[in-house]
This record gives structure tokens, sequence and C-alpha cells, in this order.
């Protein structure tokens, strides 16, 4: 994502196509509704100088008031939350799209944007808690099922979203190599971090102790993964991958770029937007605690065992 102290750079006209990661992990919606008004918002940024974390930022904002608009039962200020939510999302799509444009990555950024979706949902949960206490007859009279519920929910979303999104980094990793992907070892972030300083790289540290944190806990839900990843660091000590290795991995993981993509934001949203309509906003839990981690649960499964495979055809001398 952006770096915020490192001004853009100036660059060709980049096109609408090399704005997006890869059509591997594009999700329909995105392509056809979110990438395009994103990329409208990065052209614009980028002509105005606007940063991608600001864009980012200005995505919190709005984000956190739709979820002050989902509180109210009333569905005409649902439907403005809806619309903001939305904008949102064009926001988060358009960050990215900038920083691809104007080359302006950096952890931050990467922290920065999964953030923002942490603190929409945030709010989203606490207003349907505080709307469901005053509206639901059950949870009025048991006010603290509720915020148990949303509390599971949150840590069920927070594993969903980190999964997702790291089996796609891996997926770009075989598919664009390194500069490609954001793909990242935790033992390499553990030793930058050793060099750095709290007295004199106080926020440079502080930054990346988070995202070691965070690129630990994908690591801990993908234990084939990682050892398919030291047998790779082992077999090609040059870093370079064959490529009929790198295009059997891929073929194996494109199928499951879909779930991922249920795991994402679209999927999230129909669901949010269809128990809202229904005025029963709790469905929206029951959705992410049934649907979406029984998908996650597959998904991992899945994705394991095809690492298990490859790291025995690599012990056993393929490619």
């Amino acid at each position: 994502m952006a770096n915020n102290n490192t001004a853009a750079r100036p660059t060709a006209k980049v096109s609408y196509r090399d704005t997006l990661k890869s059509m591997d992990t594009e999700e329909h919606i995105d392509l056809a509704f979110y990438r395009p008004i994103g990329y409208m918002w990065a052209c614009l940024a980028k002509r105005l100088g606007v940063t991608p974390n600001a864009i980012t930022i200005a995505s919190i904002f709005l984000g956190i008031g739709a979820g002050i608009m989902f509180y109210f039962p009333d569905m005409w200020l649902n439907v403005i939350g809806m619309l903001l939510l939305i904008w949102a999302n064009s926001f988060d799509s358009a960050d990215g799209q900038l920083a691809r444009m104007t080359k302006q990555y950096s952890r931050l950024g990467r922290i920065l944007d999964g953030l923002s979706g942490d603190l929409w949902f945030a709010s989203i949960y606490i207003a349907i808690c505080l709307r469901e206490n005053i509206t639901s007859e059950f949870f009025s009279a048991h006010p603290w099922v509720i915020w148990v519920v949303a509390v599971v929910t949150g840590l069920c979303h927070a594993k969903q979203a980190a999964a997702a999104d790291y089996y796609r980094q891996f997926h770009l990793y075989f598919l664009k190599g390194e500069e490609g992907s954001e793909l990242e070892s935790c033992d390499e972030l553990r030793s930058r971090l050793a060099t750095l300083s709290w007295s004199k790289n106080f926020w440079k540290k502080l930054t990346l102790t988070f995202y070691t944190q965070y690129t630990a806990n994908q690591e801990a839900l993908t234990p084939s993964m990682q050892t398919l990843r030291r047998e790779l660091r082992k077999r090609f000590a040059s870093g370079v991958i064959p490529m009929d290795f790198r295009e059997a991995f891929r073929a194996k993981s494109l199928p499951l770029m879909k779930y991922t993509n249920i795991l994402s934001f679209n999927w999230r949203v129909i669901a949010l937007f269809t128990s809202l309509f229904l005025q029963m906003p709790w469905l929206y839990f029951a959705f992410e605690l049934i649907v979406l981690n029984a998908l996650l649960v597959y998904m991992i499964v899945r994705h394991e065992h095809i690492c298990r495979d490859f790291t025995k055809e690599l012990k056993d001398g393929k490619y």
C-alpha cells in the first residue's frame, strides 16, 4: 500500500488493467463495480496529489458512519448507511489501485488497509448489538447474549479475513513472484524488528511489531504451507522457483480463490444488507458464524492438503 513519507514519482499513464492485482484473485462484483469506480477515484487522487493512505483514512470515517446508520430501525437511515459502506469500499479499492499507479507501498499502508475494514465492522457490530437490545424482545430480556455473540463473531471475522488475505498473497507469489505479492516471513520480520530501537525508531518499530504479529497469526493457521515454504527455500536456495512448479501450484490454488473472495467484503455485505432489509440484523452474525466459518475450515483443509502434496513431490525430487 502507500508510503506517506515517499513522494509520488512521475510515472507513465497507468491503465485500468494495470491497477488490478491479478485476474486470478479478482472477484466478479469487484470487477463489475468497485474496481472501475476505484480507478476513477485513484485517477482523481493522483491528479490532486492525495496519497493512498489518506484515502484509506477517509474510508474509515465513511465505514464508521455506515455503522452508526445501522443502529436506527428506520430503513431510510439504513439505506444511507448502505450507501456509505459502498462508498467506503470504493475508497478501499481506490487506495490499492492508486498505490499501484504511483508505486507507493509500505507496511503501514498494508496495516491501515486491514485496520480500516476492522473498524468498519467493529462499528457495525456495536450498532447491531445496541439496536437488538432495544428492538428485540429476546435480546432486551438477555442483553448480554448479543454482545457475547458479537465478540465471538468478531474473532472469527478476523481469522477469516486474515486467512483469505494470506491465501491470496501466496497465490500471487507463484503467479507474479515477490514483486507482485505482499507475502512475508515471520522469521525475517522478527530479524528486522530486532535491529530497530524503540528510542530511535519508535513508530517504525511499533508498526513492524503489529505487522509481525499479524503475519505470525497467519502462519499459525497454515502449518503445511510453512513446511512447503521451508522446503522451497531448501530446494531452491537462490530463491528462483522453476516455472513448472509455479504453474502447477497456481493451477491447484486457483479454484480456492473464489472462496477467499467470499470471505472478503462483498458477500458479507450482501448478507448484512439482507438482514437489515429483513429487520433482523442478528442474522448477519449467524451468517458469519455458520456459513463463513464452515467455508474457512473447508478452505484451510483443502489448501493444507495441496501444500502437503507439493512438499512430498519436492522431497521426492520432482521439479
